[in-house]
């Protein structure tokens, strides 16, 4: 558009004088219209003071025009610029456009489908005010005049333009052969037949309803018959009879009065039918499988239908290089099984000696040690990919005692790889994981399901929890937590399946740095979580800017279930406190543990005794403990920070620890209570770090992992692994039972408290 550029300039001038001399007025003001387009000029010319009249006019008359001339003089600043004639004449240019400056043109804003910041459109300089919806159409439009052809009715006609006078002697007289022919009230009427047209038009309806309502009186039935006699020329002119067109789309107008049936009873007596009782759990997956089996039964009927010759043509239309493909599959997983014996085998044969020593070997050595004993190394198992992580878990199968499963991430924060991975490995092939599974995130802890073996649940660094079935494609997760609300904020540390709930779900639970325990639950086709305890610290009220109370949270480090009472677990922290909660009680904790200084890695049950756990932490202590007691049982002093600590599950008074000097200890309580009876180096001290520990269930081995991704296999000496010899009277007992009175013979003699203490049994409250 081109703008219309417009120059405006306007002289300021005061004349001063008398009444009588002349003048346009005192401080008379002039303004001039100069030039063309959008600018502005400003002139502005000198007041000059007002002259007092030098005639010889009287005094009163006098006094009276000097307070006039006062008056209308310009009040003048004191501080005001004088111009010249040159700088007031000077044009000062101001161009208008339309343009609004103060939008923004570049708003964005963050997109998570794109994962980047998108520019926003700038927003346009309309604003709606009022928007309703309306359902009439207007009578050209095609939709109403499909109507009107379909229907046979038309709209009302619009009513007559009002023309003033001199539009109404201009305009050319209309003729109409109709209204000529029925002329019979002259020429003053056809003034006002274009403006009652309308009218008369809408009110034909009301006039016949109520010729309907007054036939019986003879007087208002001729006043109806003229009424309609005038709307006759006006309803002939339309075309017809006019009714409202109204929305075939809406039938908010339309009603109808329906005949009502009468009801009637009708009885019959049969014999009752046989009845018996059923009763079974329906569940999501049963109701699956009845529609998936009828679903294969009516898919196998209709290809019995079929005819032998779509099939061969269904055959032909396929592919040659798709036939190849699935072939090549099928092959390729047989092929894969064999490869997996042979290498197998091959890897028997290269480590005979290992294979005979992990099962046959007994160090003879230990019958002349006094309360000592020794590790064996074994296998190293390591995968490529994973050498410069660190093992952050192991665990062995439930089921399978030769399997287990290796974690691999970071425990520095500052150098965390873009990658984890999981890796199952076997004794019987230490050369190459049989299962490996790659994350986005390192993978920091894993669980094995003890009723499905096949099932197998991680947690991440970034939060997030993982599900894999092993049967399956096992390269992709099942369940997966999605969102941000459905994850942990911080790094999951620990993850452990749970007790199939009433209706048979699968669920596990997690700890992570973030302060809360989560609930997952295996649905059908998602995962869904339930915040089971959030942490906080006991004195950690911190006021806040505004004067509020804040309550800090604690970070948890690990996690524990009972063995016996699957509603309780104990839950360690950062600040190194021990929690004892409850799945039921999700405000309060059962007990709470000054257990150690620093962050509390790990907590194990002993497995003949539930009430008797041990915990270790980066304060390089390891501490036995008794349910409901405050203060520990025991404590070891090992001189470097303690990653993992296990109990034997062969022996009640045994449990192993590894440190960060690279080192393994064991302690057999029952021999020695005060140091290890075997301290041996694995990895070299300055290097590397051993960082988890897990016993076998099976076998006297155990497997300990270090932060450079190796696990070293290491086998207990006899002196490690002694059993309880039974009393001569009572040769029938078992070991369990043995191993439980060697336990409580120990402790006998330290639970022993001075005269008068009382263990105290309190709860403490946090906030849910």
């Amino acid at each position: 558009m081109a703008a219309v550029d417009r120059k405006v300039k306007i002289g300021l001038q005061s004349v001063a004088g008398g009444v009588g001399g002349g003048s346009t007025g005192a401080g008379g003001d002039k303004s001039t219209l100069k030039g063309k387009g959008s600018h502005k000029v400003l002139n502005r010319a000198s007041t000059a003071k007002p002259k007092p009249p030098t005639d010889g006019a009287g005094g009163g008359d006098a006094d009276d025009l000097d307070a006039w001339v006062k008056s209308r003089q310009l009040v003048k600043p004191d501080n005001q610029l004088d111009l010249t004639e040159a700088e007031l004449s000077e044009e000062i240019t101001k161009v208008l456009t339309t343009t609004n400056t103060n939008v923004v043109h570049n708003l964005v804003v963050y997109s998570f489908k794109e994962e980047a910041y998108v520019p926003l459109p700038p927003a346009g300089n309309t604003v709606t005010l009022l928007k309703f919806d309306g359902n009439s159409l207007h009578i050209d439009s095609d939709e109403a005049k499909y109507q009107m052809e379909e229907s046979g009715e038309i709209g009302y006609p619009l009513p007559a333009p009002r023309y003033s006078l001199m539009e109404a002697e201009a305009a050319p007289p209309k003729t109409d052969d109709g209204e000529a022919g029925e002329g019979g009230e002259g020429e003053d009427q056809e003034g006002k037949e274009g403006e009652e047209g309308a009218e008369e038009a809408e009110g034909e309806e009301e006039a016949e309803e109520e010729a309907a309502e007054e036939g019986g009186e003879a007087e208002e039935g001729e006043k109806i018959e003229e009424e309609t006699a005038d709307a006759a020329p006006a309803a002939a002119a339309a075309g017809g009879k006019k009714r409202k067109l109204i929305n075939q789309f809406n039938f908010c107008e339309r009603a109808a009065l329906t005949f009502t049936n009468p009801t009637r009873n009708v009885d019959t007596q049969t014999i009752p039918p046989p009845r018996s009782q059923y009763g079974a759990n329906v569940l999501q997956w049963v109701i699956y499988d009845s529609y998936a089996e009828d679903f294969e039964q009516q898919q196998k009927e209709r290809d019995k239908k079929d005819d032998k010759k779509a099939q061969r043509k269904d055959e032909l239309k396929m592919s040659k290089q798709e036939l190849k493909a699935a072939q090549a599959e099928e092959l390729n997983k047989k092929y894969l099984k064999c490869w997996q014996i042979l290498e197998r085998m091959i890897n028997q044969n290269i480590y005979k000696d290992i294979a005979h020593d992990y099962r046959y070997w007994e160090d003879p050595a230990d019958e002349f040690r006094d309360g000592e004993g020794t590790l064996l190394p074994l296998w190293k198992f390591q995968y490529e990919r994973t050498k410069k992580m660190s093992v952050t878990d192991v665990m062995f199968n439930p089921y399978y005692y030769d399997l287990f499963a290796v974690c691999f991430g970071s425990h520095d924060f500052m150098k965390q790889p873009s990658e984890g991975s999981i890796c199952l490995f076997t004794v019987k092939n230490p050369s190459y994981p049989d299962y490996i599974i790659m994350t986005e995130s390192g993978v920091m802890c894993c669980d094995i399901h003890p009723k499905y073996p096949f099932l197998v649940a991680i947690g991440l660094y970034d939060g997030n929890v993982h599900v894999y079935n092993l049967k399956e494609n096992y390269r992709e997760p099942l369940y997966v937590s999605m969102g941000v609300g459905d994850k942990h904020i911080e790094c999951v540390w620990e993850i452990k399946w749970g007790p199939d709930m009433a209706d048979g779900e699968i669920n596990f639970y997690s700890v992570s740095s973030g302060g809360r325990v989560f609930n997952w639950v295996l649905m059908q086709n998602k995962l869904m979580v339930t915040t089971i305890i959030t942490l906080f610290l006991e004195n950690g009220i911190v006021s806040g800017p505004d004067g509020t109370e804040l309550r800090l949270r604690s970070c948890g480090s690990c996690m524990k279930f009972h063995p016996e009472d699957p509603e309780i677990f104990l839950v360690g922290t950062e600040e190194g406190c021990i929690y004892k909660c409850s799945i039921a009680y999700s405000s309060k904790y059962l007990m709470t543990y000054r257990a150690h200084n620093l962050s509390v890695y790990r907590i194990d049950f002993n497995r003949f005794n539930s009430n008797i756990f041990i915990s270790c932490s980066g304060d390089w202590r390891v501490k036995i403990w008794e349910d409901m007691r405050s203060e520990p049982l025991f404590i070891f002093d090992l001189g470097s920070a303690v990653g993992d600590v296990k109990w034997a599950p062969y022996s009640s008074t045994v449990f192993a620890a590894v440190t960060n000097e690279g080192k393994v200890y064991v302690f057999d309580l029952n021999v020695n209570k005060y140091k290890a009876i075997c301290i041996q180096a694995v990895v070299p001290k300055r290097k590397n770090k051993l960082t988890r520990l897990s016993f076998n269930e099976k076998l006297p081995f155990i497997i300990v992992g270090d932060d450079k991704g190796t696990v070293t296999s290491l086998k207990l000496s006899p002196n490690l692994r002694q059993m309880v010899k039974p009393p001569k009277k009572q040769q029938n007992l078992e070991q369990s039972v043995l191993q439980v009175q060697k336990l409580e013979k120990l402790l006998s003699l330290v639970r022993e408290l001075p005269e008068g203490e009382i263990i105290k049994d309190t709860t403490t409250t946090v906030q849910s």
